[in-house]
């Protein structure tokens, strides 16, 4: 799917307002997310490759980073062409965004440098600052955050910085991330977990407008990129991993007025014991308590996850289905176990899996093979090779019955490896994914009503590598194509549910 908006409909500059001086600061956004001029602080010496200096060096070009690269480490030096500068003061003109990965003790000189060189932002991969709990951590962050008020905007400290795939810049370690920018965006207290959700999104569809990877959050933070991209027409779902907040009635306004404009899904780390004391050494924040949390989140219509995994699952429905309601669902799939599944998860979730109109039944009977199988939605296939043109009239004739709003159909393509021996084809060309794909799209496009494929398997051992390859290349072919997949039926529902959380608390104000 194409979500390539353009630079020209983003939000480029954003007001925001110290509360104690009163004054009125502009965020220029264009700069730090698409900088043409790019210092990078604290590159390691020539043949080094340890650091995240020249980890990041490594990683931009990998990317193919749109900008010019200004390397800087005090004894000079060279690495892939370019040469290191020994002073910010010695960068030609001035910059847009610095990344800096020197020792804490001297990031303050660092980015003092860097503001007066003109950059409108940087990030600060360098850790040893509030995280430590000691007074020296404390005194160096605080001259980070009244550096910052002079002008400069600050990622982190002790974070992995941003990632936009547009123009190529790229977070720690992200060498081989998507070049393809698509809807989703997440803001992340945890520089592992947005690095994670990047290079999962890679594979199960997920396509970005940008990751921020925030750390301390000494300056920008959530209530800063909530409110850009909540405006940021690229961006069509937000997704959020919070430690904690330093203000707790900005983040409710914040994130009260985003959700009241696109989804935001917000994975809540440290809610127990154990959990909150972890954050403190991790990121410095305080928890807060898990009633008071669920409580905010329902209040401002925001979607509460539990993981990462069901992060990446909550958002992938958002970008790929309509937005709407999805009350009544219909299942196909092989085995009976499946339907009851089906029927147990959708109650779980709000949703029903109603019998079919009997009309309809009886149409879609004569289409399924003998014997074994059901009409009844959910509807048993009975065989995991039924022909995809007879899928497809079995989805097209579902898809007549009035009640039903989404179909999910549950493909278990992993048997088709027990034909290889048979006709002497690798799994990949026995598998009917291709036409499958290709059919299943003409059904939504002729209906109006989503398909949902789930791609089960449950051989994923060394000896099934095969099939591990032949379902990557399968989900690759109904993303293309505008069907999400997912790799269990529960899953699939929960995924349906958030999205109908959302979208019926919010017709219910508008």
């Amino acid at each position: 799917m194409d979500y390539d908006s353009g630079k020209e409909r983003c939000v480029n500059k954003v007001k925001t307002m110290d509360k104690k001086s009163k004054k009125t600061t502009t965020i220029d956004f264009e700069r730090i997310f698409h900088p043409k001029k790019l210092a990078i602080v604290g590159v390691s010496a020539e043949g080094s490759v340890r650091g995240f200096g020249i980890g990041m060096l490594i990683a931009l070009r990998a990317m193919n980073f749109e900008g010019e690269i200004f390397p800087v480490n005090p004894k000079g030096g060279n690495f892939a062409g370019l040469d290191f500068y020994r002073k910010v003061e010695d960068i030609p003109g001035t910059i847009d965004f610095a990344i800096i990965a020197v020792v804490a003790k001297e990031v303050p000189a660092a980015l003092e440098a860097c503001r007066k060189k003109g950059a409108a932002g940087a990030e600060i991969l360098s850790a040893g600052f509030s995280e430590l709990g000691t007074e020296e951590g404390l005194l160096l962050e605080n001259e980070v955050r009244e550096i910052a008020k002079k002008g400069i905007r600050v990622v982190g400290p002790n974070c992995f910085g941003i990632y936009c795939p547009r123009s190529g810049l790229t977070m720690l370690p992200g060498h081989d991330l998507s070049r393809q920018s698509g809807p989703v965006a997440f803001l992340s207290q945890s520089g592992g977990m947005a690095i994670d959700l990047a290079h999962k999104g890679k594979w199960m569809g997920l396509e970005f407008s940008k990751v921020v990877s925030f750390g301390n959050g000494a300056d920008l933070r959530e209530m800063d990129l909530l409110p850009y991209f909540a405006d940021d027409q690229e961006t069509r779902v937000i997704g959020m991993y919070v430690e904690g907040v330093k203000n707790g009635d900005d983040f409710f306004r914040a994130i009260k007025n985003t959700t009241e404009k696109k989804p935001v899904v917000v994975c809540k780390g440290g809610l127990s014991s154990a959990g909150k004391r972890m954050i403190v050494t991790h990121t410095a924040s305080m928890g807060g308590s898990r009633l008071i949390w669920q409580s905010v989140l329902r209040q401002v219509n925001a979607i509460q996850v539990q993981d990462l995994k069901e992060l990446a699952e909550a958002c992938l429905a958002f970008c790929f289905l309509p937005q709407g309601v999805y009350k009544n669902i219909s299942v196909v799939g092989g085995g009976g176990a499946l339907g009851v599944t089906a029927c147990d998860a959708a109650e779980n979730f709000g949703m029903e899996v109603p019998p079919l109109s009997q009309n309809i039944r009886e149409r879609v009977e004569k289409l399924l093979p003998k014997p074994g199988s059901s009409g009844t939605n959910p509807i048993d296939v009975a065989n995991p090779y039924v022909e995809p043109k007879i899928l497809k009239e079995v989805l097209r004739t579902v898809a007549v019955d009035e009640q039903i709003d989404l179909q999910i159909i549950i493909s278990l393509l992993y048997h088709y490896k027990t034909m290889t021996r048979m006709i002497g084809k690798p799994v990949a060309q026995a598998t009917p994914y291709r036409e499958m794909a290709e059919l299943f799209s003409d059904v939504v496009k002729e209906t109006g009503k989503p398909i949902i494929v789930v791609l089960a398997s449950h051989k994923r051992g060394v000896d099934d590598l095969d099939i591990v390859e032949m379902l990557t290349l399968a989900r690759r072919e109904f993303l293309s194509r505008g069907l999400p997949v997912f790799d269990d039926l529960y899953e699939a529902i929960r995924a349906v549910g958030h999205v109908n959380t959302y979208y019926e608390k919010r017709e219910r104000y508008e």
